[in-house]
């Protein structure tokens, strides 16, 4: 697979919300989105924000005071030291002038120090609402949302709201007052040469438009290359045992280079853009300073204009060319945080596939009878999994599935634990539709163990606990001795108390497993569903489990999905499954017995694979 075709796989993969290379007019729906998430997030602050404009209009007003007390204290605060005079009104516009700089540099430490704990507070709310509708989010997204672009959203992204937060507004206020201010004043010192001055306005603008047109574009780019250098490094990083069993790292290398290389050219792009702009800036800002010097220094020597008008007029001058640099680093930011804001507003509005009803059931009692009534499903429209299957599981009853890969054994489970709603028909715990019950009644009362069991960082105990956050240390010692799981922990460094090292690393497969299924115990559902779960298990770690499911299985609904047969003989029932439907049902000595049957056959594959 080439770059380009590894680029586009990832683009097709993407969320509405990821745009690609959408024309501007069809962004409005995200920035609209945007700005209204942006809003919510400084709606709770936004009379501190409006104290924080006073203070930034304070702190702007002192600073253009000062050109104006150096022109005083030039044409009327010297004169009279040079005739022999007194020098107090020099020093009351020093004075002054100390004042007017205070002022200044207090309402700068003002505005900082309560703009970033607001700009803090923000971000930490913004946080929270992405790690938290990240974990709403339905199985069905996050199969389609690859594990790089969610850390994207939630690092890159974030950072570069923060940036805009830190400085941008900040820019931005300071540098249109600023504008505003020095023209007033330009043209106030001197009509004709503040008219000259404002002449080269029309062209600073029309530079400020053709970069801010640009550079939207170049820095939604720059953000979707972010985005796809994080996916290609978190997938090898994640698969690394698989990149080095294969000797991938050549090709994941080739590919990773392409994409960053991508990455290089657009973030040239944005300096190319930055390398015509600033210096223009600089270029008219300088031609229409020494402009002003001549014709200034020209009324000068004629007497119709003082050194101290002249004096602030190139300082007013100056400083109303600096803002066009703060603007240019302002777009820069806004336009990095505003793409990372669109995105994260689409994420944001994804709507969970799985929701809670307005007034769910509650149920006290749950006896554990499951129901699929006429469910048809399948994960794409055109390809039913399952087609039109009906079932009934009594309550207390262990049934297992078999069958051929893609039969529908895990979407059967899948569909009881809920993290898919059937297309047609109904899946019901106790004659109750799932989709009445809310996702936490339904958590309580299913649990679903698989053959990927994550272990989360922390230690042994910690892990079990994962099933019930506030279990005593004798219920996890309880849980861990249900599945046999406490013998291998007890020659663990420190047992229960042992750093399981990142994804459980310092366990071996069978153990993992067996502390998920400790894991599951202890959260003490009605309906216990084992996907796979005993695949890592050696022999004897099976036959261990196996003895400790016969006890702990009793008066429990359970549902036991397996290739290996052996884990199949406690079952009370077997299902066997063929393209979404159950061909085979009965106890396994009654599938057994009919010899031409296919659970038959695949009984005496399994026992010759053993022999």
């Amino acid at each position: 697979m080439s770059v380009t075709d590894w680029r586009g796989r990832v683009k097709e993969n993407q969320d509405p919300e990821d745009g690609g290379d959408l024309p501007i007019d069809e962004n409005l729906p995200r920035r609209r989105e945007a700005r209204a998430l942006l809003w919510s997030l400084l709606r709770p602050y936004r009379v501190t924000v409006f104290l924080l404009a006073l203070v930034v209009v304070v702190e702007n007003a002192a600073r253009l005071l000062v050109p104006l007390l150096v022109q005083r204290g030039i044409d009327h605060g010297i004169p009279p030291l040079l005739e022999g005079g007194p020098a107090r009104e020099l020093m009351l516009i020093v004075g002054a002038l100390c004042g007017v700089v205070v002022v200044q540099a207090l309402s700068r430490m003002f505005f900082l120090r309560r703009s970033g704990r607001i700009g803090q507070k923000v971000l930490l709310e913004l946080r929270r609402r992405v790690f938290r509708h990240f974990q709403r989010l339905d199985i069905a997204f996050h199969d389609r949302y690859t594990s790089g672009r969610v850390v994207s959203r939630s690092t890159n992204d974030v950072e570069a709201i923060q940036d805009m937060l830190e400085t941008g507004f900040d820019s931005l206020i300071t540098a249109v007052l600023t504008l505003v201010g020095t023209a007033i004043l330009l043209v106030t010192l001197d009509v004709k040469l503040g008219l000259m001055c404002l002449a080269a306005f029309p062209i600073l603008v029309a530079l400020v438009w053709w970069f801010r047109t640009e550079s939207a574009k170049t820095y939604r780019k720059v953000r979707e290359s972010a985005a796809l250098v994080i996916v290609q490094f978190v997938e090898t990083m994640t698969g690394i045992k698989a990149v080095q069993a294969y000797r991938r790292e050549p090709r994941n290398q080739e590919i990773f280079e392409g994409i960053a290389d991508e990455y290089r050219e657009i973030n040239e792009k944005t300096f190319k853009l930055l390398a015509i702009f600033m210096p223009g800036v600089k270029l008219v800002g300088n031609i229409t300073t020494g402009v002003v010097l001549l014709y200034g220094g020209s009324r000068v020597l004629h007497g119709e204009m003082t050194i101290g008008t002249l004096t602030a007029f190139l300082l007013y001058l100056r400083m109303f060319f600096e803002p066009m640099q703060e603007i240019s680093q302002f777009f820069n930011t806004f336009q990095s945080a505003s793409s990372a804001l669109e995105k994260l507003a689409g994420v944001l509005a994804e709507k969970p596939g799985i929701q809670d009803p307005e007034d769910p059931v509650r149920l006290d009692s749950v006896r554990g009878e499951i129901s699929f009534d006429d469910v048809t499903f399948g994960y794409s429209p055109d390809r039913p999994v399952l087609p039109d299957l009906s079932l009934h599981v009594p309550a207390g009853q262990t049934v297992a599935l078999v069958g051929t890969t893609g039969a529908g054994k895990t979407t059967i489970a899948k569909l009881i634990a809920r993290f898919y709603d059937p297309t047609s028909g109904s899946v019901t715990l106790d004659g109750t539709d799932l989709r009445r019950l809310s996702q936490s009644e339904l958590r309580r009362h299913v649990v679903m163990v698989t053959q990927e069991n994550f272990m989360f960082e922390g230690t042994v105990a910690d892990n079990i606990r994962f099933g019930k956050p506030d279990a005593t240390d004798d219920e996890v010692r309880a849980a861990a001795e249900a599945v046999g799981a406490d013998r291998f922990i007890a020659t663990l460094p420190e047992g229960y108390d042992t750093d399981v090292a990142k994804r459980g690393g310092r366990l071996s497969a069978g153990q993992r497993q067996l502390v998920a299924f400790a894991r599951a115990f202890l959260a003490d559902p009605a309906v216990l569903i084992l996907d796979e779960a005993t695949s890592s298990l050696d022999i004897p770690s099976e036959r261990m489990v196996q003895r400790a499911l016969e006890t702990v299985l009793s008066d429990r609904t359970a549902l036991v999905i397996a290739h290996r047969l052996s884990t199949v003989a406690i079952a009370d029932r077997v299902l066997v499954l063929e393209g979404g439907r159950i061909v085979e049902d009965g106890s396994p000595a009654e599938l057994i017995a009919n010899a031409g049957g296919r659970y038959a056959a695949l009984h005496r594959a399994w026992e010759q694979s053993l022999a």
